[in-house]
């Protein structure tokens, strides 16, 4: 009789283990077609604890980040579209993976192993995000798709061709979401290449904790821990110099409201029409990430830690946001309604050698590791 009780209490226990412990889901959904009919699927993403991620083929992009406020009511935090044709038909790099070179090139030239190249001119005088069609406009193909107690899971690979936008080499690329059931989202990129390149990957993912399409983002609370950043010329091209933040406005060690300083009448924010810098996080690129930012949202009390592997953060206070995009929540996006933190090597360092080295050879392997952790905090004083 015993017996039979103890077996019972410990089956039961073992259901009631069973019930707890939630897999990870990810779920291939249809996300629209291309003007020739090609199908682009999404992938969603669950933790199982209130945090919801929407990954689309077109530029492996992020779509949708719906995470949990302060009292458990979920909110997407990510500004993008709603349909596909609005990612074709106003490009706007919402979410997306970048590349092959993130951030600036310098009149679109470089010189590498004695080789000069140039690639596209598409922001002013200069190179931007891999030039007219970079990585953020193409089909990337949907390959594993994972799901489990751990965490779950999709991988992305793009083969760009040699001379792909006037690049060397045929670079093969992977971007892996994967997403665990403490709420954590890490993308992983990787790359090889069949003859020397340079590879600058990352995601322009534009963030607003309040909620996208609530309004501006001046309020909440950003963290870098950079001593130093790259000061830019009228064309957002950085000058070379490591110049302190401290007495300066792009001072964020402590943390402070993103728009606290912005209408200082400083030379940087006026190049930058606001916050468009490269900070400097480090000097190297680490084997493990390390937090690079961290922003808190006082309205509704989530947190976003930002860590990286990569030596330099971009963070741009969405100064060119015009009111001529609606997002998913069929809201218009203006000036400041966001901010973008996009961990990677510093902004043309294929022609500043000061910056590092951005070359990949064949038989190297690039990677790129970002995670983004995501929380809250209660009103201040309440606990």
């Amino acid at each position: 009789m015993r017996r039979a009780m103890l077996l019972g209490s410990l089956g039961a226990m073992a259901m009631t283990m069973a019930t707890t412990v939630q897999a990870v889901e990810a779920k291939r959904k249809a996300f629209g077609a291309l003007p020739d009919g090609t199908k682009v699927d999404a992938v969603v993403l669950d933790s199982g604890h209130g945090l919801r991620v929407r990954v689309i083929a077109y530029g492996a992009s992020l779509q949708e980040v719906v995470a949990p406020d302060r009292h458990g009511k979920g909110a997407n935090i990510l500004l993008g579209y709603a349909k596909l044709d609005d990612y074709l038909k106003k490009p706007q790099y919402f979410g997306a993976t970048v590349g092959r070179y993130a951030n600036r090139i310098a009149k679109g030239r470089f010189v590498l192993d004695g080789h000069a190249y140039q690639v596209p001119v598409n922001d002013g005088p200069n190179s931007l995000h891999g030039g007219g069609k970079g990585f953020d406009k193409v089909l990337w193909t949907v390959g594993e798709v994972k799901s489990g107690a751990d965490g779950a899971s999709v991988t992305l690979t793009y083969v760009s061709p040699d001379g792909d936008m006037g690049y060397p080499g045929k670079l093969t690329a992977t971007a892996i979401y994967a997403l665990d059931a403490h709420n954590r989202l890490t993308i992983e990129y990787r790359a090889s290449t069949d003859q020397p390149t340079i590879v600058n990957l990352t995601n322009h993912a534009y963030w607003n904790l309040s909620g996208e399409g609530s309004g501006s983002v001046m309020a909440q609370k950003l963290t870098i821990p950079a001593e130093t950043f790259l000061p830019i010329d009228a064309t957002s091209i950085p000058l070379g110099q490591f110049k302190p933040v401290a007495g300066t406005p792009f001072d964020f060690r402590q943390g402070k409201p993103i728009g606290r300083d912005i209408r200082t009448p400083d030379p940087q924010l006026l190049n930058g029409r606001g916050y468009d810098h490269d900070f400097v996080i480090a000097h190297d690129v680490a084997k493990e990430p390390r937090v690079v930012a961290k922003v808190e949202d006082p309205a509704s009390g989530r947190v976003m830690t930002l860590r990286s592997t990569m030596p330099g953060l971009q963070f741009y206070s969405g100064n060119f946001l015009d009111a001529t995009s609606v997002g998913t929540g069929g809201q218009v996006y203006r000036q400041g309604d966001a901010f973008a933190l996009e961990p990677q090597f510093h902004p043309d360092t294929p022609n500043q050698p000061a910056f590092g080295s951005a070359r990949l050879a064949p038989g190297q392997a690039y990677r790129h590791t970002i995670v983004y952790e995501f929380g809250t905090e209660p009103v201040q004083g309440k606990h």
